[in-house]
This record gives structure tokens, C-alpha cells and sequence, in this order.
């Protein structure tokens, strides 16, 4: 399954056109796509305009949206943070720590326009989505 981050929605719903929204205007119905909770929060609270809130929410509650949490998952993020803080790269976000770490925990791949997920692709295994 592949989750589509924040960054690519945004375009998506903006109608913005790039190589990350085209392939999920292409693969949207093809292959399996998802969104965890934490994404659907940061896309639906960045939306000023009640009916584009309440359009934007209806179209992404057609797709899984996966829950993440719990001590566990908590314990195996703030871990990601510090390894790769030890390699000297400073995740800026602790949402796309979190993020980075399902996916990696769970075997799902990511599709970002986010550079602080390339970290966790090159140090951690995180499975990334180039179209």
C-alpha cells in the first residue's frame, strides 16, 4: 500500500500539476492508496473555506486512513529521531518522524515532496515512491 503525504495532497487538492500529483491522478483507483491519520488531520486543518473543508474530507474518506499511536510506535519514532540526529540529520517535524516511521514499521511505501523523509530512506529503509 502507498501512503501519499500532506505535501502531495496539498498540490492534488490545489490543482497543481507535478510529477507526484500526476501519479496519483494515474494511480488513484489502480493501486491501493492510503493516508494515515496524523496526514488526514494536516491536510483537513490547513483548509480556511467551509465547503472545500468538507469537500476535501468526503474525497480522502474514500481511501484507507490508518491509525497510528500507541507507546510502541511512539518508543520506535523517538528512536528514528535520535539515530538519524546521530548521523546528523535533524528531522525538523515530529509528525513526519512519525510518518517515516509507520510506513517503515508497517512495509508501506511513501510518495512526498517532504526532504525530511530522505533521511529515513537513505539511513532507515523507508520504501519512497519516485515517479
Amino acid at each position: 500500500m502507498t501512503i501519499v503525504d500532506t505535501t502531495v495532497w496539498i498540490d492534488y487538492f490545489g490543482g497543481i500539476a507535478n510529477r507526484h500529483t500526476l501519479w496519483v491522478r494515474r494511480e488513484v483507483g489502480v493501486i491501493s492508496l492510503a493516508l494515515v491519520d496524523l496526514i488526514f488531520c494536516e491536510v483537513l486543518q490547513g483548509i480556511r473555506d467551509d465547503g472545500e473543508f468538507a469537500r476535501v474530507r468526503d474525497r480522502l474518506m474514500t481511501l484507507p486512513i490508518l491509525d497510528t499511536g500507541g507507546s510502541a510506535f511512539a518508543l520506535a519514532a523517538a528512536r528514528n529521531y535520535r539515530l538519524l540526529r546521530e548521523r546528523g540529520r535533524t528531522i525538523r517535524t515530529t509528525i513526519d518522524c512519525l510518518i517515516a516511521t509507520f510506513c517503515i514499521e508497517s512495509g508501506h511505501e511513501l510518495l512526498h515532496r517532504d526532504r525530511d523523509f530522505d533521511p529515513f530512506e537513505t539511513h532507515l529503509g523507508l520504501s519512497v515512491v519516485h515517479p
